[in-house]
């Protein structure tokens, strides 16, 4: 960088009395919390990295230095800007399947549509048509629990708690019900995945007394 491009004392000064603000304000806020997933808390968090980040790179710009901290972003990368306190909110689930056993899930379609008129109209002898069958006759949560008495293996999961100003009005999403899935206002998130039981192996080998429950990762 020239000397022309460098920044100015004045502005590595501000940029440092920045962060001194937004220390202050991440204490009050830790302070004074609601909970564990207070916005203001998440905010404060976020004003204090970009702050801290600004700081540092001015001050190497213009000095050559570094600051001997590291502020981490949140672990998903998308921080919280929703309403503190939320009067409606969505539940959004996603969970992945593979047919593992395709005369199995057949077969148990079969038996439903036998005694479903409706059921047998969609049961067309193939995996799609017996997909259609087993999930109009079960819950998902009931499917989820009994996954491998339908010839099925069970992939990642998630649940996003997304909050909002007010709900929707009757049928308002019905068209587009997965467009407006903003992670900005996920307020919780469940995550269940194969590869924490792998983060687990490689990393806490050592820790046998940890039920694997505890791997299911909260954001």
């Amino acid at each position: 960088m020239s000397d022309a491009a460098l920044p100015t004392v004045a502005e590595v000064r501000a940029a440092a009395e920045a962060v001194k603000t937004a220390l202050d304000r991440h204490l009050a806020a830790v302070e004074g919390r609601s909970g564990d997933d207070d916005p203001a808390v998440y905010a404060a968090f976020n004003e204090l990295a970009t702050a801290a980040e600004e700081y540092d790179e001015l001050l190497y710009d213009r000095y050559d230095e570094v600051t001997p901290f590291e502020i981490p972003a949140t672990e998903d990368g998308v921080p919280y800007t929703g309403p503190a306190d939320p009067t409606a909110f969505s539940v959004l689930i996603r969970r992945d399947y593979v047919v593992a056993e395709p005369h199995r899930l057949i077969a148990q379609a079969g038996r439903v549509a036998a005694h479903d008129r409706d059921a047998e109209r969609v049961h067309d002898g193939g995996t799609g048509g017996a997909l259609g069958v087993l999930f109009g006759e079960y819950e998902p949560d009931e499917i989820a629990s009994r996954y491998k008495e339908f010839g099925l293996e069970e992939g990642d999961s998630t649940l996003w708690l997304a909050a909002s100003e007010e709900a929707a009005e009757p049928g308002e999403w019905l068209n587009s019900p997965f467009d407006h899935a903003d992670p900005q206002s996920v307020l919780h998130r469940f995550d269940v995945s194969s590869v924490f039981d792998d983060e687990f192996d490689e990393d806490d080998a050592e820790h046998t007394d940890l039920e694997p429950a505890a791997l299911e990762a909260e954001h």
